[in-house]
């Protein structure tokens, strides 16, 4: 893939740009066995490779310039904003939103926020696309200046944008490096993006995460899924669970499935999923994982982890490493964390692993494991 953007030095973010894509695999590869050690009984999968570009199912544009002129994009070092509305990382939907989002700008009257000055109000456009095309856009603002002018011109925006079905604020009045803040205030009558993988319907509110790569995810949790149906264990935890994903994956009706998150708008997507395929071994609780697994009186057969890049902790690896659970499905981000994670609960090896590339042109990946309990 080659990015205008990059060959201009506008924008450095893809520190891989140009380079061959079976070679950044290759090394993705090559970096993750060798966090892993070498194990002679770890058996790896083919890689889940996934489109050059036109992959990320999100957008997170700084907004700068003015009320005429709005720059939808990133922020270079000298605080200047720079246009990506070109980025080839965007699908064409997305692409195709971002200069109708930039025209409402203008006609709302919201006046990008400037950093130096302190002033202004809209700080970020956040932009998701659904496997379907439908989209779900949030304003990011520093107050409710703005939210009646765009409560006023939001039946314009639906016509001209017909894919979108969600629409919110997010106040972040801080003047700091955070994207967004605590407070949403939703603006359609319909508040949750459906997100359709592998045949099951997730539904995606607005402050929740998804993986920004949907075909990919959607191989993760597929790999999950097999390994756990061909294990078939009567009982899973999934923690971290995010939306469900690899809970509603594993939840076939045979098992009783309990996924663990600390965001309740994440579990609140999640039990809207449950509740719409009428799944009734499966349940979603709000609450920190580490906290759950240490004081639940029961163990469950398969513990399904997929930590933030920090990884799971000292904590629960010693909990794991102590328990009875003999095998853990460990979705990770980070492998450098996920190998410190390993040395702490030794007597749970890898058996099986499979490479994802969910951010094609960077250094990044996914790396699933199959862990099981030395005899």
């Amino acid at each position: 893939m080659r990015c205008s953007y990059f060959d201009a030095e506008l924008c450095r973010s893809c520190t891989w740009m140009g380079q061959p894509y079976g070679e950044q695999v290759a090394r993705k590869e090559e970096h993750c066995r060798h966090l892993l050690g070498e194990r002679p009984d770890l058996v790896w999968s083919s890689p889940v490779t996934s489109a050059e570009s036109g992959f990320r199912n999100k957008a997170k544009m700084v907004v700068t310039g003015s009320v005429e002129a709005p720059a939808l994009g990133i922020v270079d070092v000298d605080g200047v904003g720079v246009d990506l509305r070109d980025c080839g990382l965007y699908p064409d939907g997305l692409r195709a939103a971002f200069p109708v989002l930039a025209q409402f700008v203008t006609t709302a009257a919201i006046q990008p926020y400037d950093i130096g000055r302190r002033a202004g109000e809209l700080k970020h456009l956040l932009v998701t696309q659904s496997p379907e095309g439908e989209l779900m856009v949030r304003f990011v603002l520093r107050s409710q200046e703005a939210v009646t002018r765009i409560r006023k011109h939001l039946p314009g925006l639906l016509a001209v944008l017909p894919a979108l079905r969600v629409v919110s604020v997010n106040l972040q009045p801080e003047h700091k490096a955070v994207l967004e803040g605590d407070r949403e205030i939703v603006l359609t009558a319909q508040d949750t993006l459906t997100m359709r993988l592998n045949g099951i319907d997730m539904h995606l509110r607005p402050q929740s995460f998804f993986q920004t790569n949907t075909e990919v995810a959607a191989a993760l949790y597929r790999q999950a899924r097999d390994w756990v149906d061909e294990l078939a264990p009567s009982s899973v935890w999934d923690l971290y669970c995010g939306v469900g994903g690899f809970a509603l994956h594993c939840a076939d009706g045979s098992r009783d499935v309990t996924g663990i998150e600390t965001s309740a708008e994440a579990v609140t997507s999640a039990e809207t999923s449950r509740r719409e395929a009428d799944l009734t071994r499966l349940d979603f609780q709000v609450g920190d994982a580490t906290a759950f697994a240490v004081g639940a009186d029961r163990e469950p057969d398969l513990v399904i982890v997929n930590p933030p890049r920090r990884g799971i902790g000292a904590e629960l690896a010693g909990w794991l490493e102590r328990s009875t659970v003999d095998r853990v499905v460990y979705s990770s981000c980070n492998a450098t964390s996920l190998a410190r994670d390993l040395s702490a609960m030794p007597s749970l090896r890898p058996a099986r692993a499979r490479l994802l590339d969910m951010f094609p042109q960077s250094t990044h990946y996914e790396v699933v494991t199959l862990l099981e309990r030395a005899a």
